[in-house]
């Protein structure tokens, strides 16, 4: 019999800041770093390219192509920053047009808020994702507050702890993608 290699589930990142350089995208790099040896990550780059949420029956290209690309994720990372006290309107947009079509039903997700404070954008998305149906893991929730103090002067996270918190999350989704219950 053939040894046959295990294929690695694959994950979609999310960031909700729209700059490359962002403290998101650097969050996004240290999970994947973490999880490359358990599951496929790729970062969806284009949220910014989605059209005004409305609820047209027939949405455009690339919001079919956003909701394929969730469709056939075995799960979902979701890392955003907060503004003004809230959701970036970017990535709620991004949300609202899964709302009717169940992308995210049951789908296992995790998030990670980093941010300045934080707290309000957590409690928000929280909120969003139930409203969407998604399976927001055990452990698979982080409110990283202050998260420019935990990072060098090149964007990297350096702060241990920190580093040790994201991995807890990443593994907890790979987990749960694994392992369903």
């Amino acid at each position: 019999m053939q040894n046959q290699s295990k294929k690695l589930p694959n994950i979609l990142a999310i960031s909700g800041s729209l700059r490359p350089n962002s403290s998101n995208n650097a969050v996004i790099v240290v999970a994947e770093h973490v999880i490359k040896e358990r599951a496929n990550l790729m970062l969806y780059n284009g949220l910014g390219g989605l059209p005004h949420f409305d609820d047209n029956e027939h949405p455009p290209e690339e919001v079919l192509e956003f909701r394929k690309l969730i469709r056939e994720s075995d799960g979902v990372l979701i890392c955003s920053p907060e503004y003004a006290f809230g959701v970036p309107g970017s990535m709620k947009n991004a949300l609202d047009w899964t709302v009717s079509s169940g992308e995210f039903m049951d789908k296992p997700v995790a998030l990670i808020t980093a941010a300045t404070g934080g707290e309000k954008a957590h409690e928000s998305m929280l909120h969003t994702l139930a409203a969407i149906s998604a399976k927001v893991v055990p452990e698979g929730s982080l409110l990283i507050s202050f998260i420019r103090s935990k990072m060098n002067e090149h964007g990297e996270i350096v702060n241990m702890s920190t580093k040790e918190e994201i991995a807890h999350v990443a593994n907890a989704l790979a987990d749960a993608i694994v392992a369903p219950k």
